[in-house]
């Protein structure tokens, strides 16, 4: 499985912790960025995610911000992306298994390290259960762009 992960300037430490715990766990992992804690946008590097996500099929997304918020409301924006917002490891799980999310957004402000390697642990651990589920994604993944 390959991850493109990125962040901004208020959840690069967090980005940074994550990005080595899966590699530790043996994930493929393209960093978009950004490179440094400096201030920058963080429109960009959503951007940056989904247009990488859209040059390979295989790839799934994890974003970071301070709350995530704002992360979640850029990738959301376009066509095709499934982008949740998670506080906890059970939310990242359902998100997956009941939305088929194919991007994690999370809080480098307001979740812990360990929260946010779990949460990633379980939305990566879960599979999408279609069925009933499946008209309610096909609804959304019509929308955007």
């Amino acid at each position: 499985m390959k991850l493109v992960i990125g962040s901004d300037h208020a959840a690069f430490d967090a980005k940074e912790l994550l990005r080595s715990f899966l590699l530790s766990k043996g994930y493929d992992v393209v960093d978009v960025g950004p490179k440094s804690s400096d201030r920058c946008n963080y429109p960009d590097y959503a951007i940056a995610l989904v247009k990488k996500m859209r040059s390979n099929d295989e790839f799934l997304g994890i974003l970071l911000c301070g709350s995530g918020v704002g992360m979640s409301m850029t990738a959301n924006r376009f066509k095709g992306i499934r982008a949740a917002l998670c506080r906890n490891a059970n939310e990242a799980k359902i998100s997956k298994e009941h939305n088929n999310s194919n991007v994690l957004c999370m809080g480098g402000r307001v979740s812990s390290s360990y929260e946010i390697n779990e949460m990633a642990l379980a939305w990566l651990d879960a599979r999408f259960e279609g069925g009933r589920h499946q008209e309610r994604v096909a609804i959304f993944d019509q929308l955007g762009e």
